[in-house]
């Protein structure tokens, strides 16, 4: 096979290879960099690809298996599966002490804030009652609900990004 035969064969779906690497890998240059090294590959099999009935299955197949590779490899460590049926069941240490953390700190600013809008709050957001039960066991109108609601949310957001922030700028 020539090169004009295999450019004729090939560049045709050259396009459906990159946007496959694209889905699988994320990233731009990642998807440009497995494209490229598909592409050599198969001028690399262009004597035997000429039994092949579909070149352009062969290459999407290749494509798709070369990614998956690549995901697996140990020095794709930034980059990550995006379909769901690759996902991780397992949390590492750290994002459970960070959550933890986390909770705790939200705790920690709830018993700071007044009694009305840590009741509130708790019934609300961590107890799920609706605005309808939170009316008759508090005996508060729906919109004072709504504004010291909206009030202790507002503090606890404030506090945490404080929290979060200390030391930036």
């Amino acid at each position: 096979m020539k090169q004009s035969e295999f450019l004729n064969v090939v560049m045709p779906f050259k396009d459906k290879l990159y946007r496959l690497a694209k889905r699988l890998l994320v990233s731009t240059e990642e998807a440009e960099d497995a494209t490229q090294e598909i592409l050599l590959k198969l001028w690399t099999k262009k004597q035997v690809m000429e039994s092949y009935n579909n070149v352009e299955a062969f290459a999407m197949t290749m494509t798709k298996n070369f990614c998956l590779d690549r995901l697996k490899s140990k020095q794709a460590g930034n980059l990550k599966l995006v379909h769901s049926n690759y996902g991780d069941e397992n949390t590492s240490l750290q994002k459970q002490v960070e959550a933890r953390d986390s909770v705790s700190l939200v705790e920690r600013i709830m018993e700071e804030l007044p009694e009305q809008q840590k009741l509130v709050l708790q019934l609300r957001d961590i107890e799920q009652y609706n605005f309808d039960e939170i009316e008759n066991l508090l005996g508060m109108k729906p919109t004072a609900i709504r504004v010291t609601l909206s009030r202790a949310r507002k503090t606890v957001r404030e506090k945490l990004m404080q929290q979060h922030n200390y030391g930036i700028g």
